[in-house]
């Protein structure tokens, strides 16, 4: 990877944290991972290998790890790389496609990397789970639309800032 390839990585997953760290902050029962969209914008603007963009997404999921309010942080490192991983490949192939790649690319990463989480997080800490949230449903029903509402979100953010940034990196 280039050196000013690291650098948009660098600065995207900071942005990502950043906002991450305030979502955190106001303690809600899950916090809606804004370092997805940028690692998804990154991502798509500079065209890693797979191995750069799982390494993207493990440097995502260990952001993700530590400023986390989240039930069982360490499920991060398994569902950023994976989510990278879907990133880097559903939007090779769907990038000549369409111009909501972006869009339909970072809505699906968003998805799969919550609910990797969430299964995840079920199988280390299902007796934290139900007795944090008294049942699984009620797990469920406080998740799923975090999720959801994140991924609608996330995808809005990276067709929005894709755009700008494409054409300013097309110039450089």
């Amino acid at each position: 990877m280039k050196s000013k390839d690291i650098a948009i990585v660098g600065i995207l997953l900071a942005i990502g944290a950043i906002l991450r760290y305030f979502l955190a902050m106001l303690h809600t029962p899950l916090t809606p991972n804004m370092i997805i969209a940028f690692y998804c914008l990154a991502i798509i603007l500079i065209a890693p290998t797979m191995l750069e963009a799982v390494g993207i997404g493990l440097v995502a999921g260990v952001l993700s790890m530590l400023i986390s309010g989240s039930i069982f942080p360490p499920a991060n490192l398994i569902s950023e790389p994976l989510g990278a991983l879907v990133c880097f490949a559903v939007y090779a192939l769907i990038k000549n496609r369409s111009k909501l790649a972006p869009t339909a690319t970072t809505f699906l990463v968003t998805l799969v990397s919550g609910f990797s989480f969430a299964a995840i997080a079920l199988i280390a800490v299902m007796p934290t789970i139900v007795q944090k949230y008294h049942t699984l449903d009620a797990f469920i029903i406080v998740f799923v639309p975090i999720v959801v509402v994140t991924a609608v979100f996330n995808a809005v953010i990276v067709q929005i800032l894709y755009i700008p940034a494409n054409r300013v990196l097309s110039r450089g």
